[in-house]
């Protein structure tokens, strides 16, 4: 009654919002009290462990026990492991559930069909609206073993590398089963690089066999994906199969390797046995971009990797039996394989393919989907939600969103307009937003708002709690541990986990300079991070995305969320750039809402008076430089590489652009950025 005495007195006074949504948050939380046992009834054998607080300090100082039990009872084992983990990462060596044996395939179908045969395991949202395809688990098995069955017969057996460039479809889940159930590394390309990209990955792979479509939909427009096949294969002789599965009714030129992969796999049979797989076995390949500009092809193996990536969706999303589970991330980037794939169905979950975009055929796609699927869970990007801020409330609010209960957002910290539109206009104000945040290298989700105690705060734009088993550290520039609260530094990971990545295809030794020689002892995120008075995670940005301007350090992502709380910003991205007095400066690019009428002079005094309030004078940018759009890749990341070439004016230095959506962006930021350093110098003159 006291709080909401005081609550009663702040609207009285017209002081409502921040507390409001602090009231509103904790509402949203009060539904979850659980007692341990019945929230994880592994707990029920942990000592001393009676509520939340208890068993999240328990997985990290009692790994071994916290692992070892869940791993016994979340997997299904042809032989059970016999030590937990053993892992020493001064040496870059992690290794869980030794001398175990399972197959990941039949942990997420074969065990599944015993309980739930016909429950719809796969929901394929195609491009074109109220066409969806609805896959049980039943026919998802009949359907792998089929293609693992083909995968064999052309002469793929355990440890030969698979390639899959594909969009999110059945087709590809089904690539990815298929070569788990026979012992196969798959290795899937993001169906929107050029075939230079998708040549580099498949020689790094030497993937033996490729799987694709003849051509994808997305957005309304027809994509080659089998003619970009066919220019990479140009450089990769290791190839011996092409198989083509068929998404269009175009023909396309089939070569002597090209093999019809619907009229095969209707020639095999149902089953297929599946091979045995130690824990510490490859199961699939992912390449991310590095530093170096080489993409790293990063191993994930078995059953550290299924048991985390399990883990993570049930807890985090707080996922329940028969929850309809939206991720409409790509397929081929680690999102996909741990949120589309692995997670859900090793829980037996309802998981969604969305192959279209947020805006087609109109920026109410996401939530049209929503109330025809009835999704209850829903994990996007924050670029999606700010590009659909730029159109108004009713693209939402026309459709029915009331089966949602979860929204996360996934990729990069999520700005505070960005977090407060999806709380209160798609969430309705009674959903949590969860801003988690992980990497390819993790495996899984590692800091989050949920798992957490009942009640437990919700708080705009920070990703705050650790996952169980996962102890972040902040270290300084010397490697020094930072402990109190209020403090930044580098973001690290004190001790392992299972959904770690193992290594470097090929190279080791590159996987122990990039992420443990930096802090020796420690799992090196490459992120900075600021830990809050009340001890609070939230993730600043890449540390090579961390300004120095004038000795203070400034991280993009705290500039770009300044700069989005001005009413006419849709999105911005912050860079920084030489300085020959500063050191640094900061570079702003900002994308306008729609429809809207203001002086560039006036906005760009509105905003370095926002920066300069929210932050400090030093952290006001330089340049500030309207843009129509942000040049990203199909998957929606903004390619900040671009931006920093256009500012140094190193053009010919751009590199390869054909995984833009739009590469014409790039050419208008050119000619404006030329434009704004002419305008400048005549002020000055």
């Amino acid at each position: 009654m006291a709080l909401l005495g005081f609550v009663l007195r702040r609207v009285l006074s017209g002081h409502t919002s921040p507390l409001w949504k602090q009231v509103e948050r904790c509402r949203i939380s009060s539904s979850r009290w659980y007692n341990i046992s019945a929230y994880m009834p592994e707990a029920a054998a942990f000592p001393y462990v009676a509520d939340y607080s208890d068993l999240y300090k328990y997985s990290v100082n009692q790994g071994d026990s916290f692992w070892g039990a869940v791993g016994r009872e979340r997997l299904s084992w042809m032989k059970p492991f016999h030590t937990v983990q053993d892992c020493d990462f001064r040496e870059g060596k992690i290794r869980w559930f030794e001398g175990g044996q399972l197959n990941v395939a039949v942990n997420c179908l074969d065990r599944h069909i015993h309980t739930c045969p016909d429950r719809v395991a796969l929901i394929w949202e195609r491009d074109e609206p109220g066409t969806e395809v609805k896959i049980t688990y039943s026919q998802l098995l009949e359907q792998t073993c089929r293609l693992a069955n083909v995968l064999k017969r052309h002469g793929i057996v355990k440890g030969d590398r698979v390639t899959i460039y594909m969009p999110p479809c059945p087709q590809a889940v089904m690539a990815m089963l298929a070569c788990a159930r026979i012992g196969a590394v798959h290795t899937l390309v993001f169906a929107g690089f050029s075939a230079e990209a998708l040549a580099d990955r498949i020689k790094d792979a030497e993937s033996k066999v490729v799987v694709t479509m003849n051509q994808a939909l997305r957005g309304g427009k027809t994509i080659e994906l089998k003619r970009t096949v066919d220019q990479a294969l140009k450089r990769c002789p290791s190839v011996k199969h092409v198989l083509v599965a068929t998404r269009t009714d175009s023909q396309v030129p089939m070569n002597d390797i090209d093999i019809p992969l619907e009229e095969e796999m209707i020639k095999e049979d149902v089953t297929c046995d599946p091979v045995p797989m130690e824990s510490e076995d490859m199961l699939f390949l992912l390449y991310t971009s590095g530093s170096t500009g080489r993409p790293k092809g990063l191993v994930h193996t078995q059953a550290g990797y299924l048991l985390y990536s399990a883990l993570t969706h049930r807890y985090v999303f707080n996922y329940q039996d028969g929850d309809v589970f939206g991720c409409v991330a790509d397929i081929g980037w680690i999102t996909g394989h741990s949120y589309i794939v692995y997670g859900p169905l090793c829980n037996g979950g309802t998981t969604v393919l969305f192959e279209s975009t947020p805006v087609y055929p109109n920026p109410g796609r996401y939530w049209e989907t929503v109330e025809r699927l009835k999704i209850n869970q829903f994990y996007g990007a924050p670029t999606a939600i700010r590009l659909l801020l730029k159109y108004k409330d009713e693209w939402v609010k026309k459709y029915d969103r009331s089966s949602l209960k979860t929204l996360g957002s996934v990729g990069e910290p999520i700005n505070s307009e960005a977090w407060d539109w999806y709380f209160r206009v798609v969430g309705d104000g009674r959903c949590p937003v969860l801003d988690t945040w992980w990497q390819t290298e993790t495996g899984g989700i590692c800091i989050s708002p949920w798992p957490a105690p009942p009640n437990a705060e919700i708080l705009p734009a920070m990703a705050m709690r650790p996952f169980f088993g996962i102890q972040p550290v902040l270290l300084d520039d010397e490697g020094k541990g930072l402990y109190a609260n209020d403090m930044s530094g580098a973001l690290c990971i004190a001790r392992p986990w299972p959904g770690v990545a193992r290594t470097i295809y090929n190279d080791h030794q590159r996987f122990k300079e990039t992420y443990f020689q930096p802090y020796p002892g420690y799992f090196f995120t490459g992120d900075g991070a600021y830990r809050s008075k009340k001890g609070y995670y939230q993730i600043i940005g890449r540390l090579d995305d961390v300004i120095n301007v004038s000795g203070h350090r400034l991280g993009t992502a705290e500039i770009e969320d300044a700069l989005n709380q001005n009413v006419v910003i849709a999105e911005s991205a912050v860079i920084g750039y030489p300085h020959e007095i500063k050191g640094e400066g900061a570079y702003a690019f900002v994308v306008l809402k729609n429809d809207v009428d203001v002086s560039e002079d006036a906005l760009e005094k509105d905003l370095r008076d926002i920066v300069s309030r929210k932050i400090a004078k030093y952290a006001v940018p330089d340049y500030i430089q309207v843009v129509k759009q942000l040049p990203k890749t199909r998957s929606g990341k903004i390619m900040r590489r671009v931006l920093r070439k256009i500012v140094a004016r190193k053009l010919d230095e751009l590199g390869d652009l054909t995984t833009l959506d739009d590469q014409k962006v790039v050419e208008e930021i050119i000619s404006g950025h030329a434009l704004l350093l002419e305008r400048n110098s005549t002020q000055k003159s």
